[in-house]
This record gives structure tokens, C-alpha cells and sequence, in this order.
């Protein structure tokens, strides 16, 4: 199947890998990602992303649960990552 499709996309379907490497390479370097590790960091990053404070994630807790959260001080439990996955539209696995 992949013959097929470098056959379709023409001659030049042989730089197509090593480009797309480079890019990877030059985006890694000029632009990194951060690091969202922890549940936690993805949770802060997404509050962020997504123009959210601590209040308007109500199906966590009250806003000391989720500041807790945040600080790593508690682990998010199966319902609230299966809250936030649902909310973000992310795999269940980001969360636990």
C-alpha cells in the first residue's frame, strides 16, 4: 500500500521522509514544546490554552481541590481524568 501512495505522490516522493525530518528537527530546536510530564502540567497547560481558571472546572471539585491538583499536592482520581478527557477531547491516558 505505501509503494502505492509514494508511486501517486510522484518523483519527488523520496524527499518527502527527509524533509519532513529536517522540519521536525528545526521546530524541535527553534520552537520546543514544553514539557507536560504530569498530569498536573498538561492540566495547567490546558487550563492555559484554553483561557480557563481553577473555578471554571467545576467537575474536579471546588476551586482548593483543583489548585491542589495543580500543585501536585493531589493526583487526579479516575472520574475527574475521566471528566477531563471528555472535557478536552483527549485520550483517557493524558490524565492517569
Amino acid at each position: 500500500m505505501e509503494d502505492k501512495a509514494a508511486a501517486d505522490a510522484g518523483p519527488m516522493a523520496g524527499l518527502l521522509a527527509p524533509l519532513a525530518d529536517r522540519i521536525r528537527a528545526y521546530e524541535d530546536q527553534k520552537h520546543p514544546w514544553p514539557d507536560h510530564s504530569t498530569p498536573a502540567s498538561r492540566l495547567a497547560f490546558l487550563m492555559e490554552q484554553h483561557g480557563l481558571r481553577q473555578s471554571d472546572l467545576p467537575e474536579l471539585g471546588p476551586q482548593s481541590v483543583v489548585s491542589d491538583l495543580l500543585r501536585g499536592k493531589r493526583t487526579l482520581n479516575m472520574r475527574q481524568a475521566v471528566a477531563l478527557a471528555k472535557r478536552f477531547a483527549l485520550p483517557l491516558e493524558a490524565f492517569v
